[in-house]
C-alpha cells in the first residue's frame, strides 16, 4: 500500500517518512518545495499545500493511509480546510487517517470524524526538536532565553512520535484511539539547561522572559496570531498532560521513551 505522509520535511515527517521506509512501505511525500526537500531515495516526493486543496488530489491518488498534520506549516495556525481535505481523502479511497495535533481538536480533526474517516489521533506535548530554537544563543552567549521558566513538560523525543505514527498507520487496532504521546520524564526549564549543558559539556544560563517579549519575538518570527496564542497559552497554563508522563510510547513500540538527554547528545553539534 502507499502511504501519503505530509509535513514530510518537518521535524516529525522526516520520521515517519524513515520509519515506514525502514518497514518496507510505499511512501509519498507532500511538500510545497520538493527540490529542497532532501527526503530519503525511495520515497515518492508530490507538491502540494494542505491550505491549498486544489494541489492535493494529485498526491492523494492511489493512496491507502494518510499521516496528516492539522496546522498550517507556514505560519503554525490550525488548517481551515479540513472539510475539504476530508472529502478528497474519501473520494481516493483512504482506510486511515492519523492525525498530529496538540490542544482541542480543530477543522480537521473534526472534519475527518464528520466525513466518517477511519482516524487515530497522536497528541505529542512538547518537542524535544523545539529545543534547536535555542541554538543561536547557546552557540554565541550559553544563553537560553524563554518565558515561564517553571512550566514543567514531559517533552518527547520526535523519532518516537514518527515511530508510534509508522505504526499506527500499518497495524491493526489503532482506530478510533487517541494517544497522548509524553516522554518519560518531567522537567521545567532550568532542568532542561542542565541536561542540555551537561551534553555539551558547558553551563548555561537561563535568562527568563517577560510574557510580552516573547510575543514579540514570536510575531517578528512570523507566527501569526493565533499561532503566538496558543503558544504561550500552553506555557503559561499548561494542560494536565502536559506535565503527566504516559507509558504510550512503550506500550506501542515495545520499548521505552527517548530521554532528554539522549536527545541532547544525539544533536550536541547544533549548539556548537
Amino acid at each position: 500500500m502507499t502511504i501519503l505522509v505530509t509535513g514530510a520535511t518537518g521535524n516529525v515527517g522526516r520520521h515517519v517518512v524513515e520509519e515506514l521506509l525502514s518497514g518496507g512501505h510505499r511512501v509519498r511525500a507532500l511538500t510545497r518545495a520538493p527540490a529542497g526537500a532532501g527526503l530519503p531515495h525511495g520515497v515518492e516526493v508530490a507538491t502540494g499545500d494542505l491550505a491549498v486543496v486544489d494541489s492535493l488530489a494529485p498526491a492523494l491518488e492511489g493512496v491507502t493511509a494518510v499521516h496528516l498534520i492539522t496546522f498550517d506549516a507556514g505560519d503554525g495556525a490550525a488548517l481551515r480546510t479540513g472539510p475539504q481535505i476530508a472529502r478528497l481523502a474519501t473520494k481516493a479511497g483512504v482506510g486511515h487517517v492519523t492525525m498530529l495535533w496538540s490542544g482541542e481538536p480543530g477543522p480537521v480533526e473534526e472534519a475527518v470524524a464528520a466525513e466518517g474517516l477511519p482516524w487515530t489521533t497522536l497528541q505529542p506535548q512538547e518537542f524535544m526538536s523545539n529545543a534547536l530554537l535555542w541554538t543561536g544563543s547557546v552557540r554565541a552567549e550559553g544563553v537560553v532565553r524563554e518565558p515561564f521558566g517553571a512550566t514543567h513538560s514531559a517533552m518527547i523525543h520526535e523519532a518516537d512520535i514518527g515511530a508510534v505514527a509508522a505504526r499506527t498507520l500499518t497495524e491493526d487496532g489503532h482506530v478510533g484511539k487517541e494517544y497522548v504521546l509524553t516522554g518519560p520524564e518531567v522537567l521545567d526549564m532550568p532542568q532542561k539547561l542542565a541536561v542540555l549543558g551537561e551534553a555539551l559539556g558547558r553551563d548555561l544560563r537561563f535568562v527568563e522572559l517577560t510574557e510580552q517579549q516573547a510575543r514579540e519575538r514570536m510575531r517578528r518570527a512570523g507566527a501569526s496570531q493565533e499561532a503566538i496564542d496558543h503558544v504561550i497559552g500552553w506555557y503559561a497554563d499548561p494542560p494536565k498532560e502536559a506535565y503527566t508522563v504516559t507509558d504510550t510510547v512503550e506500550r506501542i513500540l515495545g520499548r521505552p521513551a527517548r530521554t532528554f538527554a539522549q536527545w541532547a547528545r544525539e544533536n550536541a553539534e547544533a549548539f556548537r
